[in-house]
């Protein structure tokens, strides 16, 4: 799917109310066995992790040397400013004095400030067995409220469970879970730490989560892009 055609006034709508938002087919089948092909070129990755090692789940994943591959490089730098505009309205809600920038290079440039440097796109891979505990994916002082994953293979056939996993936690109420299938080539783009929520005072903090179910049987990958560097 080339980027003029997505309907970034229907993702802000999605986001605005879940938190989350869904674009089908934003790569082909092609670009995706791109991305996966990538997982064993290690000269691409700054460092694997394996998550048993850190109780994250079970699993690995790479997080990316700079220069980024150019398909990911260009969809993080496209991504981006559409977000900003939603990352502005939100602080503005919950009236936090943070305004992130109309670039990404900008936002790289203040993390670079902070002492973060390092990339944080990553590829995932998941067997049998494996799942990612709940998590936000924050690095350092400074963050961005959102990051996308990308979808590589197909739920059903490539393997099954595996399922993205949501949690929304409201002030003074239990933790509510979404559960999501999307297809190969599909983007998701979700909520990185916190987002506002309209209440009968004015808009509150609900905090999210994100993380990967267990897999059922067959091999699991996916991309995440996160727009923030590491310290």
């Amino acid at each position: 799917m080339a980027m003029q055609a997505v309907n970034w006034s229907a993702v802000q709508d999605k986001m605005h109310e879940k938190g989350y938002a869904g674009i089908p087919g934003f790569l082909t089948k092609e670009q995706c066995s791109e991305l996966i092909g990538l997982y064993d070129q290690n000269t691409r990755f700054r460092k694997t992790i394996a998550m048993e090692r850190y109780r994250f789940g079970q699993g690995e994943y790479k997080y990316f040397n700079y220069p980024l591959p150019s398909l990911i490089h260009e969809l993080r730098e496209a991504i981006y400013p559409h977000l900003a505009q939603i990352a502005n309205l939100w602080m503005k809600a919950l009236k936090v004095d943070i305004s992130f920038p109309d670039t990404l290079q900008q936002l790289l440039e203040l993390c670079r400030q902070n002492n973060q440097s390092r990339p944080t796109p990553l590829i995932l891979k998941y067997g049998r067995g494996g799942y990612n505990t709940l998590h936000q994916d924050l690095y350092g002082e400074v963050f961005f409220p959102m990051q996308a994953v990308l979808f590589l293979n197909e739920y059903g056939r490539d393997y099954t469970g595996g399922e993205f996993v949501l949690t929304e936690q409201r002030p003074r109420a239990q933790s509510k879970a979404i559960v999501l299938k999307p297809g190969p080539g599909d983007l998701l783009i979700f909520t990185t730490r916190f987002r506002p929520v309209k209440g009968t005072k004015g808009y509150y903090r609900v905090s999210m989560r994100h993380g990967v179910s267990e897999v059922e049987h067959g091999e699991r990958y996916a991309v995440g892009i996160i727009f923030h560097d590491a310290a």
